[in-house]
């Protein structure tokens, strides 16, 4: 039916409220995975420094009655390091912002300052996932930590014309050609980390690689729940010949690369922990600093491994 006359309608009123819920929605990913399973140590300088070792091979050993002894050559401990890097964001918000009803929020500073660390956090995952090399302070030189990119050298399966960082001269990996990641290539870096005495409990893959891991036969099975109707899809944890591996999606490597990794090798070093902070007043605004300066460590990279230069599922 139509409008009954002279009726008063939304549409031709004045003095409305605006109905803005109060709550702010937001998807974006906030997880970090990596972070959330390595060591957290303090850092005292820029530049931090560690010891590594490792045992030589077995071997037959017998001697003669009343053998002479003689000293054997012994090899040193090896010394490794990384470098700090700085991390920040940084904005501004009006005194007028600051002090009006704002809807979600009281404080837009607080507000700005909590999305910020998140995304900082966020940041320093990228770095510690993708960084190859460690880069020294210098005047117009942002320093840089190295990541697991420019570590995982001894145990890796690498596409033609790839070629492994070198951690210890501080070189860079070098890409190869592109192939389809295969269940035989995780068990060759499984072997590998094996046989150098690793045992990595963590399958870290990206997003474009892990349809290819659920196809993989392996150790794991898939079946239909029929008491709850849940039909299991994926591979949550691979069973293999040299360990036990939960698979992890991450979202801060490249879709090249899968990680084989033990966690409990690793820790993000912090010398200066995240914290913002005020910047000069140059007129009606307050301008903030957030910011924390950190490192990577790797305790020893040869307990964890790499393939690499894989091509993304169709």
């Amino acid at each position: 039916m139509a409008q009954l006359a002279n009726s008063m309608a939304t549409f031709n009123a004045a003095g409305l409220r605006e109905q803005l819920a109060n709550d702010i929605y937001n998807i974006s990913p906030e997880e970090t995975p990596f972070l959330a399973m390595i060591g957290k140590e303090k850092a005292n300088g820029v530049f931090e420094e560690w010891q590594t070792d490792s045992l030589r091979a077995a071997g037959q050993n017998k001697r003669e009655q009343g053998n002479e002894a003689a000293p054997t050559v012994r090899t040193p401990t090896k010394r490794v390091g990384n470098r700090t890097q700085i991390s920040d964001d940084t904005y501004a918000v009006t005194g007028t912002q600051e002090a009006v009803e704002k809807a979600g929020r009281k404080s837009e500073i607080a507000y700005q300052d909590a999305k910020i660390m998140v995304e900082l956090k966020k940041d320093v995952e990228f770095g510690v996932m993708q960084n190859t090399t460690s880069i020294a302070a210098a005047a117009g030189v942002a320093p840089q930590a190295r990541g697991l990119l420019g570590w995982l050298a001894t145990n890796t399966n690498i596409g033609a014309g790839g070629v492994n960082p070198n951690p210890d001269t501080n070189a860079a990996p070098t890409d190869g050609t592109l192939r389809t990641l295969t269940e035989a290539m995780l068990k060759d870096v499984a072997q590998k980390c094996w046989t150098s005495g690793g045992n990595p409990d963590r399958l870290f893959v990206p997003a474009a690689l892990r349809a290819t891991v659920d196809g993989f036969t392996g150790g794991a099975t898939k079946f239909d729940k029929t008491e709850d109707k849940t039909l299991h899809a994926t591979v949550e944890v691979y069973v293999g010949p040299f360990g036990r591996y939960s698979i992890i999606n991450s979202r801060h490597q490249r879709d090249r690369d899968v990680f084989l990794l033990d966690t409990s090798m690793f820790a993000l070093m912090t010398l200066r922990p995240m914290k913002g902070k005020d910047l000069a007043e140059t007129g009606d605004s307050r301008k903030r600093l957030i910011n924390t300066e950190w490192t990577f460590k790797s305790k020893n990279e040869a307990a964890s491994g790499a393939i690499r230069d894989l091509q993304p599922a169709a």
